[in-house]
């Protein structure tokens, strides 16, 4: 039997463990390149308590998610080892074990939930079977069984019609419903150490709430220790018992939850705190535009937008239901504006995106620069993609991993026949240094990079055009807080440049409020309140656009909230069969253009 089988089995209880569940001294981790090793950890030590919940915090590149990886040892092979230091997981040194006496450890006594799902998750095999080999691996449940408790951990994370996810792959998801698969995953069988890197990034503020509350009842319930890396400093507040801010490989300060936030010690500490955006903080602070009007400035107009993709089933695959995944939505963005697009993963936001940026078909009107994209031929469309860029919500997925990061970023450029090699090469340098990266980075590979530095990647690949309108989908949600504020105020400085204007689409509300100019909240595919970015959060009229704002964590630990704010019930499925309805909101005018659905 596999070790830790015991304590999965229903009714069963958790092991008493003495001392601390994961204790590790002087970690060190190398990783050989061009130029020899070079440390990306230095002599890190920590313990971890039964039942506490451990934030490390830090930049992107600072050594959190490959301390991680080699407590799950899981280090990318060969150029990456643990140099020196233990890590003991109760009396279990995971420094000296095999491959094969880990793999039996590994997510039943101690799991991890992945920053990236798209990379994590295989995508030729569908998520049942995913989400069920792990369990069939470390229990005695049949398949039957395996499958059930795959479908209750769907639905412990909100995945509506978990059982019809089981037979779908995960290009068939989105983003955020894709990390939601891999937390369920993690959770399933029930760990004693939890190591969640990066778990709710891709995740709306309501979904986010909620996952960190279903990790407080599995500490509650099964004692369960918790390390949570994350840039996000309000979850830090609302979760930690401890933090450790890492930088460049090292620990540069440890200490309760309370005494980081009010009274840091290191610069560093100091710098980051600073740099988180809050609630209440952008409301005021410039002017907002007035609701919008349909005049020929407008850099983009949307009008009446439907997007719905057939579904095949039976033994003939004939379309036997669709999914509503954009019913009626209209807006317009004007130069040198910021439009917020927020709502739950799968409402809607970022296949009203690709519609925009023309990579799904759709009915409707787009006019983008006084020209309907319907009615273009292909050179007229090529010339509209010049103007209209996007920033895709998962880096690694939109990168090609053959191609040098510099090739990724002048690629744009190539294309349109824009300046000389060396003017390229010129322009392509200075992007990467406003964008927080080096010129020396450009010959390195997408894989080579962190998380947060792909997107980065992105963003500078997405301006090298100097285009009109840029559509950002989370295009902040990887960084961390010092380096997205300054990427935020990069953004905001090109625009006060080349007023360049944003579709700018985020579940961070706080992120919202500190740069847009209008706010349109969607739910199931529709737009349910729209209006100024003041009106929007002070005044906001609709219930669901409450529940989100009340759904940010506070980043402050004196105001932790005891629970997290829920929705009601369930998001309905968008998906309907052929001849049904879609569901309609009815939608009525609120004083001062400031637009908020009746209905749902």
């Amino acid at each position: 039997m596999n070790a830790g089988v015991g304590k999965n089995r229903p009714g069963a209880t958790a092991p008493a463990m003495a001392g601390p569940v994961l204790d590790i001294a002087n970690l060190s981790v190398s990783v050989r390149g061009e130029d020899g090793e070079r440390e990306v950890v230095s002599n890190l030590s920590l313990t971890l308590a039964r039942g506490e919940t451990l934030c490390i915090a830090g930049e992107s590149g600072s050594g959190k998610s490959m301390t991680a990886l080699a407590i799950m040892q899981l280090l990318p092979q060969p150029a990456a080892r643990i140099s020196s230091g233990k890590i003991h997981l109760g009396d279990t040194d995971l420094a000296d074990l095999d491959e094969r006496r880990m793999r039996r450890i590994r997510g039943d006594r101690i799991a991890m939930i992945f920053q990236e799902p798209m990379t994590s998750l295989n995508p030729v095999l569908s998520i049942g079977r995913q989400l069920t080999e792990s369990i069939e691996a470390h229990t005695s449940l049949s398949r039957a069984e395996a499958r059930q408790r795959g479908i209750e951990a769907l639905k412990a994370v909100r995945i509506p019609e978990a059982e019809s996810r089981l037979r779908q792959f995960p290009h068939e998801l989105s983003g955020g419903m894709r990390q939601r698969v891999m937390i369920a995953m993690a959770l399933a069988l029930k760990p004693d150490v939890l190591i969640a890197d990066e778990p709710t990034t891709a995740l709306d503020v309501t979904v986010q709430g909620e996952v960190l509350e279903l990790l407080r009842d599995l500490q509650r319930q099964h004692g369960t220790s918790v390390i949570l890396i994350t840039h996000d400093m309000g979850v830090v507040a609302e979760m930690a018992d401890r933090v450790i801010i890492m930088r460049h490989g090292r620990m540069v300060e440890e200490g309760t939850t309370a005494d980081i936030f009010a009274r840091p010690q290191a610069d560093y500490t100091r710098e980051l705190l600073a740099a988180v955006p809050r609630i209440g903080s952008g409301v005021g602070r410039q002017k907002s535009r007035d609701v919008e009007t349909a005049t020929p400035a407008n850099v983009a107009m949307v009008k009446d937008l439907h997007v719905r993709f057939d579904l095949r089933g039976g033994v003939f695959g004939r379309v036997t239901r669709r999914v509503h995944a954009v019913e009626g939505v209209s807006f317009s963005i004007a130069p040198n504006e910021t439009l917020a697009l927020v709502g739950e993963s799968g409402c809607g936001k970022s296949t009203t995106a690709k519609a925009l940026a023309g990579l799904v078909p759709y009915s409707g009107d787009i006019v983008v620069g006084g020209r309907n994209l319907s009615g273009l031929g292909r050179d007229e469309r090529k010339a509209v993609r010049r103007d209209v860029q996007m920033i895709f919500q998962d880096p690694f997925a939109s990168l090609d991993p053959r191609m040098r990061v510099g090739d990724l970023v002048a690629e744009p450029l190539v294309i349109h026949g824009i300046a000389s090699r060396q003017e390229r090469s010129q322009r392509v340098a200075a992007l990467f240094e406003r964008v927080g990266l080096s010129a020396d980075q450009m010959e390195l590979y997408p894989h080579e990079f962190s998380g947060g530095q792909r997107q980065r990647v992105c963003i500078a690949r997405a301006l090298a055009l100097r285009p009109k309108l840029i559509i950002a989908d989370e295009s902040v949600s990887a960084l961390d807080v010092s380096v997205q504020a300054r990427v935020l105020d990069l953004l905001k400085e090109l625009q006060r440049e080349f007023g360049v204007a944003y579709l700018f689409i985020s579940h961070d509300m706080a992120v919202v409020e500190n740069i847009s100019d209008r706010v349109a909240v969607m739910y199931l595919g529709q737009i349910v309140e729209m209006g100024t970015r003041d009106q929007v959060f002070s005044n906001p009229c609709h219930p669901y656009t409450r529940r989100l704002i009340e759904a940010v964590p506070v980043p402050d630990p004196a105001r932790r909230r005891s629970r997290f704010a829920r929705l009601d019930q369930e998001i309905p499925s968008a998906t309907r069969r052929i001849g049904e309805a879609p569901l309609k909101l009815a939608l009525q005018d609120i004083g001062n253009g400031h637009l908020v659905a009746a209905g749902g």
